[in-house]
């Protein structure tokens, strides 16, 4: 029989199914219940007739159609036939067979393209049985983009910008803060296409010595392009090189008694210096590279990321991958990898703590995504060694606080199904609030949390569509939150399938938002929630919270009670997130004119218009003839502006 090899070792067991769960047959230790779905070795013996020896992937489904794993194989026959028997597999391996219903299978042209197929479909479909990689982050990069006069800013997603690309930096913060001493450094703008455009002075930004204002004309084109060069050579490594050249100008500008020139040298000196400070480790020999690092305790591991680029730590990050006990640091460091590359650029190097299985096919496929040669290794000694130690010792740590954070959790939890006399501790706590000025740009949100802790990915606000609403009517807003929420539910998981649907459903507020919540469940047909409100108290207090329930009276819970306080926590996350959701809509909304919605009037004819008539409102009142007039708008264009406004008013 032939032995599965690493891609059936990423299996991670249903925790919720024990041995009396698998059919009797073939050497299965166990026996259960028939099912109406036949499933089973017998299933998989069928599909042997109809493959080839070639490369390719496999889904195994459920009767449910749904994926149990998703596997690769340089011979899709013979790694089918070992799924065909239960002898010679571990107890999950025989639980994922006699729970498979049918199969699916898709044809590659090597063993690489099958490699780098399972990646995507593992992220894609999450099946239960495989190594899973939670990640729901881009990485932040830095942008210098093309043109005349290019921009340097943040970017975060796909590389749809024609520009050079530096990075990822482990967060947004950490480029925020390089951007910063980057603009002092190289005095790059930072400003949109549209503001550039417009600018007739320089902004505050010259003023305070962080841009040369391109914009007015107050450094040539070959000036700037000089600055473009160095900053993308410094972010590129070859900061020797670029600090030595503007040493040697403030020389000869201090030789010159030009101490202003060569004050502004020597501030770009220290701004390049702080950037370098503040990147942490910097390692003199290893330009470019990720080192990762796994540790792992039992069935809980971290794998810790570092990102060094152009001779400098750029970050790092922390994963904690879904697996089982029984799989081997090599066979999480391969799924780990071929998820995680999946939709990201790798760098010409990668440093491991672990050898992965299938290295050699794990290096091809990295080469297939770069586009260039990628080395893959596990250092033994020097400065590449003491990286990876380096981030084996975060990776521990991490771990650590990992597993103590989830005890705390899971008491935490615990307590709450206690006080509230829950039939057990939730899985998914859902907590809603409102925010708005007079019921002014309202916004409903919508926090998550769980045996991990706060759930961010999941947060969602919710613009109020609702216009007829009296002012801060709050109990119509949070029907109307509700409603689309759990209507959206039941309409994409009616059999409650998914992990999505919530045990506790916390609002904040008394009795009457409870009863708006109370009633939205009610005509839903969802009576299995449990569904409890959060009223300030006495004085509104912190600590003298009253709970209201539907059907109960009001009752509080003891003060310095650990679930008070970590329904405190819940409540003030949400009311954080729904103030932020509602600024955000109400500073949108400040800089918005009754031009944003004119059919066909951009940027550049806003600006146009602005400039020609001084006010939106003397625009809405302009004449056909006059709006011909100004400068960028058509007769059409005019005409489509004019009957816009007469429509409106």
């Amino acid at each position: 029989m032939t032995v599965p090899s690493s891609a059936d070792a990423n299996l991670m067991p249903d925790q919720s199914s024990s041995n009396s769960n698998l059919p009797e047959a073939e050497n299965a230790p166990v026996a259960g219940p028939a099912t109406a779905t036949p499933t089973g070795p017998e299933v998989i013996r069928a599909y042997l007739s109809k493959l080839g020896d070639g490369p390719g992937c496999y889904r195994m489904l459920d009767a449910k159609g749904e994926a149990l794993y998703v596997g690769k194989a340089r011979s899709l026959k013979k790694r089918v036939a070992a799924y065909a028997k239960f002898a010679g597999h571990t107890i999950r391996i025989q639980r994922m067979i006699a729970a498979t219903a049918s199969m699916e299978f898709i044809s590659t042209e090597t063993e690489t393209d099958a490699l780098l197929l399972e990646a995507n479909l593992i992220k894609r479909l999450n099946p239960r049985y495989n190594v899973l990689l939670r990640d729901d982050k881009s990485f932040p990069h830095i942008l210098i983009e093309d043109g005349p006069w290019p921009l340097l800013r943040k970017h975060r997603g796909a590389r749809r910008e024609k520009g050079r690309y530096f990075g990822p930096f482990a967060s947004a913060g950490a480029v925020n803060r390089t951007l910063n001493q980057l603009q002092k450094a190289f005095l790059l703008r930072t400003c949109s296409d549209s503001v550039f455009e417009s600018r007739t002075r320089p902004c505050l930004l010259y003023q305070i010595k962080r841009c040369a204002a391109p914009c007015v004309g107050k450094i040539t084109e070959q000036d700037y392009s000089a600055l473009v060069g160095d900053a993308a050579r410094f972010l590129e490594g070859r900061s020797t090189r670029v600090q030595s050249e503007l040493a040697e100008r403030m020389t000869e500008a201090s030789a010159a008694m030009e101490f202003e020139r060569a004050a502004v040298y020597r501030d770009r000196l220290r701004a390049m210096a702080h950037v370098q400070g503040h990147q942490g480790i910097n390692p003199r020999v290893t330009a470019e590279a990720d080192v990762i690092a796994l540790h792992r305790e039992g069935a809980q591991a971290c794998v810790q990321v570092f990102f060094f680029r152009s001779h400098q730590n750029w970050g790092n990050r922390a994963y904690f991958p879904r697996i089982s006990a029984e799989e081997s640091e090599g066979e999480i460091l391969e799924a780990f990898l071929g998820q995680f590359y999946a939709e990201k650029t790798p760098p010409r190097m990668v440093l491991l703590s672990h050898p992965a299985e299938n290295a050699r096919l794990l290096a091809e496929a990295l080469c297939t995504i770069a586009g260039r040669r990628i080395a893959m290794a596990v250092p033994r000694r020097g400065e590449k060694r003491e990286l990876v130690e380096h981030a084996m010792q975060n990776a521990r740590e991490a771990l650590a606080r990992k597993m103590a954070e989830s005890a705390t959790q899971a008491k935490l939890l615990s307590g709450l199904a206690e006080s509230f006399n829950l039939e057990q501790p939730p899985r998914r706590i859902e907590v809603y609030d409102n925010s708005h000025i007079q019921g002014a740009h309202a916004v409903g949100a919508m926090i998550v949390a769980g045996p991990e802790g706060f759930e961010r990915g999941q947060y969602r606000k919710f613009n109020i569509k609702n216009t007829d609403l009296a002012p801060g009517d709050d109990f119509a807003m949070m029907t109307e939150v509700l409603t689309r929420r759990f209507q959206r539910l039941v309409k994409e998981d009616p059999d409650r399938r998914g992990a999505n649907w919530p045990d506790l459903v916390l609002i904040d507020g008394g009795a009457g938002q409870v009863s708006a919540a109370a009633a939205v469940l009610a005509d839903l047909g969802i009576e299995d929630i449990a569904l409890l409100g959060v009223a300030k108290g006495v004085d509104r207090d912190a600590g003298k919270e009253e709970f209201h329930a539907p059907g109960r009276r009001p009752f509080s819970l003891r003060f310095r009670s650990p679930s008070l306080y970590f329904v405190q926590r819940l409540r003030d996350e949400a009311h954080r997130f729904a103030i932020g959701a509602h600024r955000a809509k109400r500073s949108k909304a400040v800089g918005a004119t009754p031009l944003d919605e004119v059919p066909g009037v951009g940027p550049a004819r806003k600006r146009a218009l602005l400039a020609h008539f001084g006010s939106a409102k003397a625009v809405s009142r302009a004449g056909l003839a006059d709006l011909k007039m100004a400068d960028g708008i058509s007769a059409a264009m005019a005409e489509t502006i004019y009957a816009y406004f007469q429509g409106t008013r």
